[in-house]
C-alpha cells in the first residue's frame, strides 16, 4: 500500500497580520503528482514555501514521509529528501551550467550522466555561464539542479512561467517521464492544462481555502469549475 509523501492538516499560515492560509489539508501518496491550482494570491507558493520550512505556519500539521517537518529548518527538510523548483529559477548565473549542477549534487540516482540524457540541450551548454541560456534552457536547469539533490518528493513552483509554447512542451515531457519514474510531485502552476494533462490529483485554492482536492480527473473538464476557480475555460 502507498504511503503518504505528503501531508498538510489544518495548516494556517500568515505574512505578519495577513491570513493566507486558512486550515488547508490535503495529501499527497507516494509516486504520483498533484496539481496545486489557483488563482494568483491563492496561496500556492504560500503552501510550497511552508512545506520547505521558508515560511513558518502558525498553526496545523505538516509530514514528509510520516515525519513532521512544520517549525523544521528548511535544510534539513531538504535532507529529508523535498527538492525545489522556485518561481523564477535563481539559478547561479555566474557560474556554468556543470557547476549548477554539481553543486547541488547529494545522494545516488540522479547524476551529471542521467541529467545529460534527460536534458540534452544541457550537455550541449555545459560549459556554458548558466546566465547566457534563454529562459527555457534555464528552467531546464533548475529541474535538472533540483534533480541532482536527488528527491523523493519535488516541489515546482510555476516552472513554465514566461516560456514560449515549445518549451512549455518539453516541460510538460519532462514532467510525464518524472512521473513514470515514480517520483512524487507536487506542481504549482498557473497554465491549467499542463497541469492537469500531467497530474494525477488535483487541490485548488480560492482566497487562502481549498475549495477542491480529489482526482484530476474530475475537474479537467468542468468548464464552470475551472471557470468559477481558476478563471480559465
Amino acid at each position: 500500500m502507498a504511503r503518504e509523501a505528503l501531508s498538510l492538516q489544518a495548516v494556517n499560515a500568515y505574512y505578519g497580520d495577513s491570513h493566507v492560509l486558512h486550515d488547508v489539508s490535503f495529501g499527497l501518496q507516494e509516486g504520483r503528482v498533484l496539481a496545486l491550482l489557483g488563482r494568483n494570491g491563492a496561496g500556492k507558493t504560500t503552501c510550497i514555501l511552508s512545506i520547505v520550512g521558508l515560511l513558518k505556519v502558525r498553526s496545523g500539521a505538516i509530514q514528509v514521509f510520516g515525519e513532521p517537518v512544520a517549525g523544521v529548518a528548511p535544510e534539513a527538510i531538504a535532507r529529508k529528501g523535498v527538492g525545489l523548483v522556485p518561481q523564477g529559477r535563481r539559478i547561479f548565473p555566474s557560474l556554468s551550467v556543470r557547476d549548477n549542477l554539481v553543486v547541488a549534487a547529494r545522494g545516488k540516482g540522479w547524476d551529471l550522466a542521467k541529467v545529460y540524457e534527460t536534458f540534452p540541450r544541457l550537455r550541449e551548454r555545459q560549459k556554458q555561464a548558466a546566465g547566457s541560456l534563454s529562459g527555457g534552457e534555464q528552467q531546464m536547469l533548475a529541474i535538472a539542479r533540483a534533480l541532482m539533490t536527488n528527491p523523493r518528493l519535488l516541489l515546482l513552483d510555476e516552472p513554465s512561467e514566461g516560456l514560449a509554447p515549445q518549451m512549455v512542451a518539453e516541460v510538460g515531457r519532462v514532467l510525464l517521464r518524472l512521473r513514470e519514474s515514480g517520483l512524487s510531485i507536487v506542481l504549482v502552476e498557473q497554465n491549467t492544462r499542463l497541469a492537469l494533462s500531467v497530474a494525477d490529483d488535483a487541490v485548488t485554492l480560492n482566497s487562502g481555502r481549498v475549495a477542491y482536492a480529489g482526482p484530476a480527473e474530475t475537474i479537467k473538464q468542468d468548464e464552470s469549475f475551472l471557470t468559477q476557480h481558476l478563471g480559465v475555460y
